[in-house]
Parts: structure tokens; C-alpha cells; sequence
């Protein structure tokens, strides 16, 4: 009898890795960004060595999940995975989930906006003030944990500061966190040095793996109420303009089937905040 490889998507963001604290370091305008390319590449390539090593005929898909989604360098990734890369996409962040995986990993994310002791914190776009879905607000993390978990797939481990560590394991009591640095402000932090973050994520990667059937989806029961404040009240105008958006002063609320639903919509208002006049 065939066992069916293990599927594995890895969901790589760049705020949280290791000592990134600047938006020069993340953005493609900025001169210090292909540094932090090259820091989110090793820490992508790590936790793809600790799942290989635990699961040796584990199907790994890297989803580029930052900015542009266009940041790992292809050529430098660790040739055993698969990329996903560039945007607008379905499932955004968690491209990949269509395909049938099994197990997700966060790695390099961060707090959510307005966290305390957090580094580089927002929601989705620096314009969105908060996201509540049934009431409770949620940054990347939960958004993306309740995504994963509308799939059928735990996610398994979590990197980035203490601050997103910890958002994390109160989502998912149990769940496997890498914290790479302590946030001392939005661009400032006491933290690992990348080398000695990669060796931890690379451990934890294979612990979670030999652990996966241990854990299990989070996910959020439907319909789903999400609310959204903005900090621009244009945002509010054009996203009224949506069928089954309505506004009250600067937030926005809808109420969606389903978390792939909620997300779509999530991933448009997001879009929506960078628009000009």
C-alpha cells in the first residue's frame, strides 16, 4: 500500500525575521531590501531542511507571502521546495491550501496593528486599524490560522517576535513558536542573530512535523461576521460600493459564508486602502 506524501505549506512573511525592524529592509524601494531578501530566503530554507529531515518524502510549498509576494530569491531557495510567488492570488498569503495541503507553517510574521512590544505590527495594509471576525479581533495570524483551519490543515509553527509568538499560542494553545527577536518599539528590537534563528527554525520545523498529528484546525464556524476599521474614510466610501459591504463612520462590516469568502473580501479592502484619488 502507497502512503501518500505529506503535503506542507510554508507561509513565509519577512517583518519577523530575524534582525529585520525597518521598512527599508522590507519594502523594494528600500536600500537595505535585498538584505532582507537574502535573510527571508535562509530562514525559508531552514525550515524547509527541518521538515526534509523529520519527513524526507514531504511534498514542501513555499508561499511567498510578503508585499508584492515577490521576495524570496528563486534562485537561492532551497531546490527541493516549490515557490509560489506574485500577486493579486487566491488565498493570498495561504496559496497552496487549494492544492491539498495538510500541515502550515508561519514563518517570518508578525503582530497584529496596534500590538504593544511589537515590530514592523499591522493587519494586511498599514490603513486597516483592525479586523474582528465573530466579535474577536485578529491580526495575519488568526486570520490565516482560521483560513488554514476552514481547509482541514493546522497550522504547526509559528516564527516572528515574542509579540506574534504570543498571539499566536493564544489562538493555538500548544502550537510550536520560533521567537527570533524582542520588540523594543515599531522599528526597534533585541534580536537573534539569523544564523543562530535559522538553526532554531530548522529544529523546530522537523519537531513540529514528527508532532503534526497532534494538532489539530482552528477554524471558525459560519456565517461570519467581520468587521473592519480603516483609517481613511475613503476607504470606507469605496468599499460601501461593494454589494454586501455597509459602513458606519470608518469601519466597514460584511457578513460571509465562509472564511475563504471573508478573506477574498479582506484581500480587496486591503487593495482598496492603496488607491490614489
Amino acid at each position: 500500500m502507497t502512503v501518500a506524501a505529506l503535503k506542507v505549506l510554508v507561509s513565509v512573511d519577512m517583518e519577523g525575521i530575524a534582525s529585520i525592524v525597518h521598512p527599508a529592509e522590507t519594502t523594494p524601494a528600500g536600500g537595505d531590501y535585498a538584505r532582507g531578501r537574502a535573510l527571508m530566503t535562509e530562514a525559508a530554507n531552514a525550515v524547509v531542511a527541518g521538515v526534509l529531515e523529520a519527513e524526507s518524502a514531504a511534498e514542501v510549498l513555499v508561499a511567498d507571502s510578503h508585499g508584492p509576494y515577490r521576495n524570496l530569491l528563486p534562485e537561492d531557495l532551497d531546490r527541493r521546495a516549490r515557490l509560489i510567488r506574485g500577486k493579486p492570488r487566491e488565498l493570498g498569503m495561504l496559496a497552496g491550501l487549494q492544492a491539498g495541503a495538510q500541515v502550515v507553517m508561519f514563518v517570518g510574521y508578525h503582530a497584529r496593528a496596534g500590538a504593544a512590544g511589537a515590530v514592523l505590527a499591522h493587519t494586511m495594509a498599514d490603513a486597516i486599524l483592525d479586523v474582528r471576525i465573530n466579535g474577536r479581533s485578529h491580526g495575519e495570524i488568526g486570520i490565516n490560522t482560521l483560513l488554514a483551519g476552514s481547509y482541514g490543515a493546522p497550522v504547526v509553527l509559528a516564527s516572528g517576535d515574542e509579540a506574534a509568538c504570543a498571539e499566536f499560542t493564544a489562538l493555538v494553545p500548544g502550537g510550536l513558536t520560533v521567537p527570533v527577536k524582542r520588540g523594543l518599539g515599531q522599528h526597534a528590537a533585541d534580536t537573534l542573530h539569523p544564523r543562530e534563528a535559522c538553526d532554531r527554525l530548522r529544529q523546530a520545523a522537523g519537531q513540529a512535523i514528527r508532532r503534526h498529528d497532534e494538532h489539530r484546525p482552528v477554524a471558525a464556524s459560519g456565517p461570519l461576521e467581520v468587521e473592519v476599521d480603516l483609517y481613511q474614510p475613503r476607504t470606507a466610501d469605496l468599499a460601501a460600493l461593494i454589494p454586501g459591504i455597509a459602513r458606519t463612520g470608518r469601519a466597514v462590516r460584511f457578513t460571509a459564508e465562509n472564511m475563504t469568502a471573508a478573506y477574498g473580501l479582506l484581500q480587496l479592502l486591503a487593495l482598496l486602502t492603496s488607491m490614489g484619488p
